[in-house]
């Protein structure tokens, strides 16, 4: 029986589950580790120096003691920054998140384009990079979000979150232009995995209907090209799930649904 390959999937907080379901998806007979670094939570109020300092030797700490077939970077502020310092360290394959610029301007029909993620990562050089490679003539409107990443926790562990508060995280995206509706933002790039937690009420929350581009899918679909095939039967695959605070966290019915409905050790 052959053996179940072990992904390893890290985010500074929960936002990585929406990254962790489409990988089960992708690949239900894998072993996953799921680490969110809460203690850290969240990174874009950290400088860029402390993360890369943080994030380099605490993923080196899980691999060595988890040993993973691949690891998966569930977050674009850490992603932008430390992904050449990972692969210049350690040999195992590594996934990373960027926002979505690309695929989202190509679909875009207005050419109005609005990238939503922490403040970090919108003013990131490297975001700015993929819009000068990657606009294609679209206009790209940067919303730097100090808040709707701990919302989207928030309403995951149980907690009230207020259509007022989302809403105004949210409103900067749209970009109305003219009366005229094809003048007006139609792509919106979540460029931080803890938004498609909230995405029921994006969708309901948004001024007009647009696309959202969510990362998950196409980071599922370069997983399962790194890793070969499924061989026959595997072993029986389970789930772990890591706070680095170690606090005790009662979330076990809320995150098990990301796992594909396996209850996390």
């Amino acid at each position: 029986m052959a053996l179940a390959p072990t992904i390893l999937v890290f985010d500074s907080g929960l936002g990585g589950l929406t990254v962790l379901r489409e990988i089960v998806a992708t690949r239900p007979d894998a072993h996953y580790v799921y680490v969110a670094d809460d203690a850290f939570f969240p990174y874009g109020r950290h400088g860029e120096d402390q993360i890369i300092a943080r994030v380099v030797p605490l993923i080196g700490e899980l691999i060595a003691a988890h040993t993973p077939d691949l690891v998966v970077i569930a977050c674009n502020t850490a992603s932008t920054l430390v992904m050449s310092h990972l692969r210049a360290q350690y040999l195992v394959p590594f996934v990373g998140t960027v926002p979505a610029i690309k695929p989202a301007c190509a679909q875009s029909k207005t050419k109005r384009v609005s990238v939503l993620g922490t403040r970090g990562t919108v003013n990131r050089e490297y975001t700015k990079a993929l819009i000068r490679d990657f606009a294609q003539g679209c206009e790209v409107t940067l919303v730097g979000s100090a808040e709707l990443a701990a919302l989207a926790e928030a309403a995951l562990s149980g907690v009230e979150v207020s259509d007022h508060d989302l809403s105004a995280e949210l409103a900067p995206c749209f970009i109305a232009g003219s009366e005229d509706h094809a003048a007006r933002t139609d792509t919106v790039v979540l460029a931080c995995t803890h938004y498609p937690l909230l995405m029921d009420r994006l969708v309901r929350l948004a001024p007009w209907p647009v696309g959202w581009i969510d990362p998950a899918p196409a980071i599922a679909r370069r997983v399962a090209d790194l890793l070969p095939p499924p061989n026959g039967e595997t072993d029986q695959a389970g789930a772990e799930m890591i706070f680095t605070s170690r606090r005790p966290h009662a979330l076990s019915r809320a995150l098990t649904p990301f796992f594909g409905g396996r209850i996390p050790a």
